[in-house]
C-alpha cells in the first residue's frame, strides 16, 4: 500500500470524486427514456445483458452516498444530471434534494448537464439539439444555481461521438465512421450555448471534461507517425482547438455543418470564454498505420478503413480492462497541452481519473490514484495550472457496454443487495485527505 503523504498542491485545490446519472441512479420509471434505454433492451449491445434500471439505486440510496462522500472527506462531488430526469414531472426535485444533502455535508456540488443520456426523441445529428441544450442548462441553473457554483456542460463529447456515432459500440449505436463529425460540431455549439445560458442565470465558474491522452507512434516511420498524428488530431486537437484556440484544425472545419452564415459564426459561440477545463485522463495510446484488417482493442472492434491502427502499448501493468497504467503519461500531456495552448488553456481540472479492478482490498487501484496524483503534482510544478482532482469513481456502477463486469470503485456495490463496501482505497484516500488537513 502506498503510505506517503498526498503531494501539497496550492490552496483552494479540489479534491473529488465522479459518478454519472445513467450508471447509478436506476428508477428508470421515474424518468423519461433515453437513447441508452433503447440501446440495452437490443440484444447483444451489452456484454453481460444487463441494463441501467437499478445500476446501484443511487436514487434512492442518496443519503448514504452522500454519508460516505462525508466520511471519505472531499471536498467535492461530481455528479450528473439526468436530461430525461429533468423532462419528467418532478425530476429536478431530485436534484433539488441532492443539492442541499450535499451542502449540508459540507461537500461541494458540481454537475455535469450531459453525460451521455440523451432523451430519446432528440438526434445529436440535428443542429436543433444544441438549442434544445442550452433551455434544459437555463432550467437547471434557474433551479440550483443559488447552491451551486461550479457546472461542467459536457462530458466527453469525444467518446460520445465516436463510441455512439462512428463505431456503434454504444448509444445510439450508430456506425456511420467520418459521417459522425456533425455530432461533434452540434455537441461543441451546444456547450457554447449552455455556457452563455449559464452566464446568463449568474453562473460565474463554467467548465467542460473532455478526455485526452498522449498519442504515441508505434514507431519512427513516416507512416506510423501520419497516422498517430492523425488520431491525436481526432482525440485531442478536435475538441480542444475550437474551445481554446476558436478554430477547427486544418482541414477539419469545411468537413463541419455550419451556420447560415458559415462555420465560424458557430465557432464564436463554441469558444466562449471558459472559467476552467476539464480534463478526464485514463490511458496514452500506440498507434500506427493502418493494418488493412478489423481491430478488436479494449472491447472495441475498430474498422479497416479507418486511417491508422491502435497498437498494443508493450512493457506496462494493465487494469482488468486490459488499459496500460502509464502516470508519467499524464504528465506528459499535460505539459503538452500548456505547450501547444500558452495562455488561451484556462486552470485545468482532472475531472476523471480511475481504473478498474476486482476486489475489496484494491492495492492495485491504491498504487494507481496515488502515482497519478504524483504525475499532477509535477505537472504543476512545471507551470500547468491544476486546480483540482476527481477519482472515478465512488461507487461500482453500470459501465455502459460492459455491464457491471467492470469495476471503478472506491465502494464496492453488491449488485443483488445493493450493499455498499468501502474498499482499502476508499481508506486509503480518506486517511490521506484527513493527513493533509
Amino acid at each position: 500500500m502506498a503510505t506517503n503523504p498526498l503531494p501539497q498542491f496550492p490552496p483552494g485545490f479540489l479534491w473529488g470524486v465522479s459518478t454519472s446519472a445513467h450508471q447509478i441512479e436506476g428508477a428508470v420509471q421515474e424518468r423519461d427514456p433515453s437513447v441508452w434505454d433503447a440501446f440495452t433492451a437490443e440484444p447483444g449491445r451489452v456484454k453481460d445483458g444487463s441494463t441501467a434500471a437499478v445500476a446501484c439505486d443511487h436514487y434512492h440510496r442518496y443519503p448514504e452516498d452522500v454519508a460516505l462522500l462525508a466520511d471519505l472527506g472531499v471536498d467535492a462531488y461530481r455528479f450528473s444530471v439526468s436530461w430525461p430526469r429533468v423532462n419528467s414531472p418532478g425530476g429536478l426535485d431530485f436534484y433539488d434534494r441532492l443539492v442541499d444533502a450535499l451542502c449540508a455535508a459540507g461537500v461541494r456540488p458540481v454537475p455535469t448537464l450531459f453525460h451521455w443520456d440523451l432523451p430519446l426523441e432528440l438526434d445529436w445529428l440535428n443542429r436543433d439539439t444544441a438549442e434544445r441544450f442550452a433551455e434544459y442548462a437555463g432550467v437547471v441553473a434557474a433551479r440550483l444555481g443559488d447552491r451551486v457554483q461550479k457546472w461542467i456542460t459536457l462530458n466527453e463529447p469525444a467518446e460520445h461521438t465516436l463510441l455512439g456515432h462512428a463505431l456503434g459500440a454504444h448509444a445510439p449505436g450508430r456506425r456511420l465512421l467520418f459521417d459522425a463529425l456533425p455530432v461533434a460540431h452540434h455537441q461543441l455549439l451546444a456547450h457554447g450555448l449552455a455556457v452563455r445560458a449559464l452566464r446568463a442565470a449568474g453562473v460565474a465558474d463554467i467548465g467542460i471534461a473532455n478526455s485526452h491522452g498522449p498519442t504515441w507512434a508505434a514507431s519512427g516511420r513516416p507512416e506510423d507517425v501520419a497516422a498517430a498524428d492523425f488520431y491525436d488530431l481526432l482525440l485531442n486537437r478536435l475538441f480542444a482547438d475550437p474551445l481554446l484556440l476558436g478554430r477547427y484544425p486544418e482541414g477539419i472545419g469545411e468537413l463541419m455543418p455550419g451556420h447560415p452564415e458559415g462555420v465560424e459564426a458557430d465557432l464564436k459561440v463554441i469558444a466562449e470564454p471558459l472559467d476552467w477545463y476539464g480534463i478526464n485522463y485514463y490511458q496514452p495510446t500506440g498507434v500506427g498505420a493502418p493494418q488493412g484488417t478489423e481491430i478488436e482493442f479494449g472491447g472495441l472492434t475498430l474498422p479497416a478503413e479507418l486511417p491508422f491502427s491502435v497498437r498494443e502499448l508493450e512493457g506496462y501493468p494493465v487494469t482488468d480492462f486490459g488499459w496500460p497504467v502509464v502516470p508519467e503519461a499524464l504528465t506528459e500531456l499535460l505539459v503538452g497541452f500548456q505547450e501547444r495552448y500558452g495562455d488561451r488553456l484556462p486552470p485545468v481540472v482532472i475531472t476523471e481519473n480511475g481504473c478498474s479492478y476486482e476486489g475489496i482490498d484494491d492495492q492495485e487501484r491504491i498504487a494507481f490514484l496515488d502515482g497519478h496524483v504524483r504525475a499532477l503534482h509535477r505537472a504543476s510544478e512545471r507551470g500547468v495550472d491544476v486546480r483540482g482532482y476527481f477519482v472515478w469513481s465512488l461507487l461500482d456502477n453500470f459501465e455502459w457496454a460492459e455491464g457491471y463486469a467492470r469495476r471503478f470503485g472506491l465502494v464496492h456495490v453488491d449488485y443483488d443487495t445493493l450493499k455498499r463496501t468501502p474498499k482499502a482505497s476508499y481508506t486509503w484516500l480518506r486517511d490521506a485527505l484527513r493527513a493533509r488537513g
